[in-house]
């Protein structure tokens, strides 16, 4: 009797391979504590190196900067270059960045150190998006996906609460140390799990000139530009504000169940929101919206904010995730390219964000940039719904390799 299932659903995806899988994952973890960690630092930080908070947000701004220049340009430079061995080196440079930031003694040699995250940052996302359906069997491309993005989740519920105990008990500075030995341990991880990847064709520029001039891809990168830079312009300096009405010890506590909580939504909502791309997307969007107005009307109430917090929690746990499913989706022809694209926007969106927060926090107040941050999240969702409106072939499941087509 003839077997009703394909040849490559019969065959199971290994333990090595969801190892590899779970390698990469822990990089990715490594990578977002790294990036994100000046977040709850920043008044120690800033006060350490005899700055203003708005100015060390550049700690923030810089490896976006140079993320978003890295990601396309590490592509394209690295033609058919083993991409194992390319993530192997990336890694160690962000750890090489770890030691410097906890070295530094000024605002200088503190960028340095965080613009070797961001060179790092760039390139790493892009490989590690595009690789997750090459370290496991095609039909667990999307599990996979889902177990790297993870580790933003992880970072988020252990990394940056971890960072904030750290400097609580010794300093800032051990926090980067910290850092770079999970940083290590990623690197040993990598090394001896993460299998030979060869380049199934190198990315050239008229890729990406190929994409941008695609209409849907357009609406996409704005879309997701906008609703990352609304996080990034109020969160960025949610630190100081939050500092105002809790200890740092209950701030601790607060970011702990933001990142605990946004665990439970991206692992919930990697599977639900497979068929409901659209419609799950636009709901966390309203969440970002609804937690970023809240902490306007509750100003100065701790039960508000904490409330707050846990809904933006919820919204950012997932986010990420259903973009990369989003841009997999739009870009299944060029997925290399379409991944260095998206982290090049993320990126974008975090520099521009960070910066523009920095500015309108120290020149104009909190409430102004919640007012900010709240604008360009209703604009995202704006452009979300023309995006709705395109229907260029309905997708309820990812688009098979070597057609665009629009997600549901």
């Amino acid at each position: 009797m003839p077997s009703n299932h394909s040849p490559q659903a019969e065959v199971a995806t290994s333990l090595r391979q969801w190892l590899s899988a779970i390698a990469v994952a822990i990089s990715a973890f490594a990578f977002v504590t790294a990036e994100v960690l000046p977040v709850g630092l920043l008044p120690q930080i800033a006060a350490a190196l005899g700055v203003q908070s708005g100015v060390a947000g550049l700690m923030v701004t810089v490896p976006g900067v140079m993320a978003a220049f890295s990601a396309p340009t590490l592509m394209i430079l690295a033609g058919r270059l083993d991409r194992r061995n390319v993530l192997l080196l990336l890694t160690a440079v962000l750890l090489a960045s770890n030691v410097v930031s906890a070295a530094s003694q000024n605002l200088a040699t503190m960028l340095v150190g965080r613009a070797m995250l961001g060179a790092a940052l760039g390139g790493f996302w892009t490989l590690a998006i595009a690789a997750a359906a090459r370290l496991v069997q095609p039909h667990d491309s999307a599990r996979a996906t889902a177990i790297i993005l993870t580790g933003i989740a992880f970072a988020t519920v252990v990394g940056v609460p971890f960072g904030t105990f750290v400097a609580t008990l010794i300093s800032w500075r051990a926090s980067f140390l910290a850092t770079g030995g999970l940083v290590a341990i990623a690197l040993v991880a990598q090394a001896f799990l993460v299998p030979s990847l060869p380049s199934v064709a190198a990315v050239n520029v008229t890729d990406f000139i190929s994409l941008a001039h695609r209409r849907q891809i357009q609406l996409s990168m704005l879309m997701i530009a906008l609703i990352f830079g609304a996080h990034f312009v109020t969160f960025t300096y949610i630190a100081p504000l939050l500092l105002q009405d809790f200890t740092i010890n209950e701030m601790t506590l607060l970011l702990l169940a933001f990142g605990v909580i946004g665990f439970f939504s991206n692992a919930i909502l990697s599977v639900a929101a497979t068929k409901r791309l659209t419609a799950f997307i636009a709901g966390l969007t309203a969440l970002l919206l609804c937690a970023i107005v809240m902490m306007m009307l509750f100003e100065h109430s701790r039960i508000g904010e904490s409330v707050a917090m846990l809904i933006w929690g919820i919204a950012l746990g997932a986010l990420p995730l259903l973009f990369s499913m989003w841009i997999q989706r739009t870009t299944a022809d060029l997925l290399e390219a379409g991944s260095a694209m998206f982290v090049s926007v993320i990126q974008v969106a975090i520099a521009v964000g960070s910066a523009v927060g920095g500015v309108i926090a120290d020149h104009a107040g909190m409430n102004v940039d919640f007012l900010a941050g709240g604008g360009l999240t209703v604009v995202g969702l704006l452009i979300l719904q023309r995006l709705s409106n395109v229907r260029h072939g309905i997708v309820e499941t990812p688009v098979r390799q070597g057609s665009e087509q629009s997600v549901d």
